[in-house]
């Protein structure tokens, strides 16, 4: 039970931190409107930072199904406890965008782009390619899980020191490949909060982009499985 509740709150903190970055550089009105992409990944790896160091010594941090299913494919984590820390994580990444959405509300308002408004919850592609987005999403994935394999520990997962590396890898990938797609690299990120869009009495919305929604959750969790394959071929 503990486990679960960390999972939610990491992943609560993570996503509230986040798609607030989002709100903020994106939403009119902000102090931080159009501060552009390099805030929009430091602040994401901030998100990261404060959201593993919170849990990682309760749940292991995993906040991110692509992590725990590549995590349980390298053999580091029990297939077992998958369902249960891929539920907590939708729940918190669900409730957090939430949160955000209250924490913002008359920004969301004063704003008139629909699909801005749509982008503070979830990605969406700059050139919608889906073979090719889907191939960002895995590949971007791949980097982040297969690095998480080398900072974790074996049978632990992470700890409150692996924050900052973790942190910074997350950083160095929204910043050389986060710009085609808008690096989901966890399905829970993209899938929670896009349901939140959808259920939320948020003024002047638009649709959800269903269409897309499936790519930033079969990329990811493909990326990370592939991560794990490799991670148990390599001798080291």
């Amino acid at each position: 039970m503990e486990a679960f509740l960390g999972e939610i709150l990491g992943t609560f903190i993570l996503v509230l931190v986040g798609h607030s970055v989002n709100a903020n550089v994106s939403l009119a009105g902000t102090a931080g409107n159009e501060s552009g992409w390099i805030v929009i990944t430091w602040g994401w790896g901030i998100a990261v930072f404060i959201a593993v160091f919170m849990t990682a010594d309760v749940s292991g941090a995993h906040l991110n199904p692509a992590v725990t299913l590549g995590l349980a494919a390298a053999g580091n984590f029990s297939w077992g406890l998958v369902p249960a820390y891929l539920t907590a994580q939708m729940i918190g990444a669900f409730l957090g965008a939430v949160c955000c959405w209250l924490q913002f509300k008359d920004h969301f308002n004063a704003t008139e782009d629909p699909a801005t408004k749509l982008g503070v919850f979830s990605t969406a592609p700059a050139i919608p390619n889906t073979p090719i987005n889907l191939l960002c999403e895995i590949i971007a994935t791949f980097v982040l899980v297969l690095g998480v394999l080398y900072i974790a520990a074996p049978d632990v997962g992470l700890g409150a020191l692996d924050a900052l590396p973790v942190a910074l890898l997350v950083f160095g990938i929204g910043l050389g490949m986060g710009g085609t797609t808008g690096y989901a690299i966890n399905p829970a990120r993209d899938l929670g909060p896009r349901l939140a869009h959808a259920i939320l009495p948020i003024e002047g919305k638009g649709p959800n982009n269903w269409s897309y929604a499936w790519v930033p959750v079969l990329g990811p969790l493909t990326g990370g499985v592939l991560a794990a394959t490799l991670y148990r071929l390599l001798p080291f």
